[in-house]
């Protein structure tokens, strides 16, 4: 997929609204420690023909941990009734910019669709442009989707745990500064606060621009200064969202082979045999 950009631009989708092979998703989810559901923002106005991806619904439901990834053949079926078919070009955004629609992009890969973008900027740019919005909602046909997985794209506790012990690859954790050397709390009860042995850190607003779209490939790659773009990469934060921002930006950079720690910094940092270290 090199040279292929994973966001699409707001002119772009504005041209296509009427395109039948276009399917718009809305994937927003509160920031988090705020309140609210990311249907609230759907309900109040969302871009024409969108669908309300619940990125808290569509998930593992065996587990207490945050929206993780469903099995395959959960996911076809809730894909289906959004009428997401495996042909389409899926446009995924959110209402914050770039936050939390990345995590949906990437789960649609790692559940095998082909043509997955990001609306560059999201809601908060389609807005400030004036462009349409309709708050009924979407009524989709439904779409026959065969079950597909992609594991190269996931990692979990075992995992990420061996490649950490190896340095096979390099795990890159999206949280703050302060959340990563242990120095502020995490917004999860009952964490423990610092980083995995030999992660690096870097912040996922640091690859976002303070309007919300993401920072270009020029702007990126010094960002990325201190990851080796040539080895695997294998990102983190706190539930797998945020490590999405960093899957999309290293994308852009023309890395579509990252994978994400599903269970992240809920999980490690969670449990009481994982080896956790504070400070830088």
């Amino acid at each position: 997929m090199a040279g292929i950009d994973p966001l699409v631009s707001t002119a772009w989708l504005a041209e296509r609204l009427d395109d039948p092979q276009v399917r718009i998703v809305d994937a927003t989810l509160p920031l988090v420690g705020q309140p609210g559901h990311g249907r609230d923002s759907y309900v109040a106005g969302h871009i024409p023909g969108a669908v309300f991806f619940d990125i808290n619904a569509i998930a593992d439901t065996t587990t207490d941990l945050p929206h993780m990834l469903p099995g395959a053949e959960d996911f076809a079926r809730e894909a289906g009734a959004l009428g997401l078919a495996r042909d389409a070009t899926v446009v995924v955004y959110d209402a914050h910019g770039i936050y939390s629609a990345p995590r949906v992009w990437w789960t649609l890969r790692a559940m095998g669709y082909p043509n997955v973008f990001v609306l560059d900027g999201g809601l908060k740019k389609w807005r400030a442009e004036g462009r349409p919005l309709e708050v009924a909602a979407a009524t989709p046909a439904r779409a026959t989707v065969e079950p597909r997985f992609e594991p190269s794209f996931v990692k979990d506790l075992d995992q990420v745990a061996e490649i950490l012990k190896s340095g096979s690859a390099q795990v890159v954790d999206a949280r703050s500064a302060g959340r990563f050397r242990g120095q502020a709390p995490e917004p999860r009860a009952s964490l423990r606060s610092g980083h995995m042995p030999g992660a690096l850190n870097l912040p996922f607003d640091q690859v976002v621009n303070a309007d919300g779209t993401l920072k270009s490939a020029e702007d990126l790659a010094p960002v990325f200064g201190h990851v080796d773009l040539g080895r695997p990469i294998v990102t983190t934060c706190g539930s797998g969202v945020t490590a999405s921002v960093l899957a999309l930006a290293l994308a852009r950079l023309g890395r579509f082979d990252v994978a994400v720690y599903d269970g992240s910094w809920t999980e490690w940092g969670g449990r009481a045999d994982t080896a956790v270290v504070a400070g830088t």
